[in-house]
């Protein structure tokens, strides 16, 4: 499996301090080994978001993300849940 990064995502990601990078990461990087480790609470979306899945990176810090095909998800947001979902 392979991610890319949509370029929204690239600009809410350098708006974040270095601890909360490092944090984007470490989950990042487990989402690779395992993209439904219990962890990172994996789970559909609906609403405008349907078709997406988001997966938790800290308390109310969660990533956006799409599948492309088989192999390369597309992370297209990460943000807090309510600047997310309102």
């Amino acid at each position: 499996m392979r991610i890319r990064f949509h370029r929204n995502f690239e600009k809410q990601y350098k708006k974040f301090s270095a601890k909360t990078k490092a944090k984007i990461r470490e989950r990042l990087s487990l989402f690779l080994r395992d993209e439904f480790d219990p962890i990172l609470n994996n789970h559909p979306l609906r609403g405008k978001y349907g078709g997406y899945r988001s997966i938790n990176i800290s308390g109310d810090l969660r990533a956006v993300y799409k599948l492309s095909d088989q192999e390369i998800r597309v992370f297209v947001a990460v943000a807090t849940h309510n600047t997310l979902y309102k």
